[in-house]
């Protein structure tokens, strides 16, 4: 039955089929990583997990077949997308240069959730990087993302898959909740490990630039690479996804608090104003629904616990944001996007 639902994948030729597809759930195994590899390489989409999200694929060098992944997801074309390779050796294929602290880096945490920015190569097509100079590369730490790439013999380009501005998938139903109908095939490979994005590092300037926080904080990068600059350039061409203001939102209002007061304050208004709101927490004693009080754990737990809130259940979520210091920075910044009012639209 599996097989024969592989055999009978579409690849949407053109931008408004993308709509108009059925869209299968598969078991990772030698088949379906075949008849992935095989979608990939006939310019379709996949949907496979790696060790933070589960990402939307693309033949990176093929701009028709990145052009599906903005179409599937309703991404705005100033976004650019990273662009994932097996190994290290592979970023021939779309750098143009590799500087010193890119190979220090890549050194330590490749394979794993860091990604790199350097100088593009003309090999990649404008649509992957929103027409900047520079590339977003990384090596996923998953046996499926990297099995996946090495079958189909391309650097894979891939965003979270997700519609856009939406919550990032930590499982294969999440996926299918948010992108069914548009997409031919999703690798089932289970809950993803990290939970949340890779780190983006700007390597192209003298001092390296985190530009996204994500699970390889600014300290763990400094003790290879020396002292890191923080922050996103707030004009030009974004040189790394992640950066909207509106961002990893569910589709339920995310209301933020400082402290568990204002989070049990918040609580009452949304109930004397006849809404169903649940207070979401790290801190003991506190909240309706307790994340844990670890950085890398409640990342873990995020997002697949804001997926299982935004069911129709809750009007609100008010979220008691964690403390503002330096190993939280990661999980702070997609919370802060997730509240933030949707400047697009």
């Amino acid at each position: 039955m599996l097989a024969a639902a592989y055999h009978s994948v579409v690849v949407p030729q053109k931008l408004e089929e993308i709509r108009a597809v059925e869209t299968v759930i598969a078991p990772v195994d030698d088949d379906s990583l075949h008849r992935a590899a095989e979608v990939l390489r006939a310019g379709g989409l996949v949907a496979f997990p790696t060790e933070t999200v589960y990402g939307l694929g693309a033949n990176a060098l093929d701009a028709a077949a990145v052009s599906r992944i903005f179409a599937a997801k309703g991404r705005p074309a100033t976004n650019p997308v990273i662009v994932h390779v097996a190994d290290s050796s592979d970023v021939a294929l779309v750098a143009a240069a590799w500087p010193d602290t890119a190979a220090q880096l890549a050194q330590r945490f490749w394979p794993g959730p860091l990604t790199l920015v350097v100088p593009k190569s003309a090999s990649v097509p404008d649509i992957v990087t929103a027409g900047g100079p520079t590339v977003a590369i990384r090596c996923p730490d998953h046996p499926v993302a990297r099995a996946l790439i090495r079958t189909a013999g391309v650097p894979v380009a891939a965003p979270s898959a997700n519609r856009s501005t939406e919550l990032s998938p930590t499982r294969a139903e999440h996926v299918l909740k948010s992108l069914k109908g548009r997409i031919p095939l999703i690798l089932d490979g289970g809950p993803c490990p990290g939970g949340i994005e890779s780190t983006v590092v700007d390597v192209t300037a003298a001092r390296p630039r985190i530009l996204r926080p994500g699970l390889i904080t600014a300290a763990m990068l400094e003790a290879v690479c020396g002292p890191v600059d923080v922050g996103a350039a707030l004009s030009g061409v974004a040189r790394s996804p992640g950066l909207m203001a509106k961002h990893y939102s569910p589709r339920t209002p995310v209301v933020l608090a400082s402290t568990a007061a204002e989070a049990e304050q918040l609580c009452r208004q949304c109930q004397q104003a006849g809404l169903r709101p649940i207070v979401v927490s790290c801190e003991a004693g506190s909240g309706q629904c307790r994340l844990p009080n670890d950085p890398a754990r409640y990342a873990r737990e995020l997002y697949a616990t804001l997926h299982e809130l935004d069911d129709g259940r809750f009007d609100r979520l008010i979220v008691q944001l964690p403390p503002d210091r330096p190993e939280w920075a990661a999980v702070r910044d997609r919370l802060l996007r997730a509240a933030a009012k949707n400047e697009n639209g």
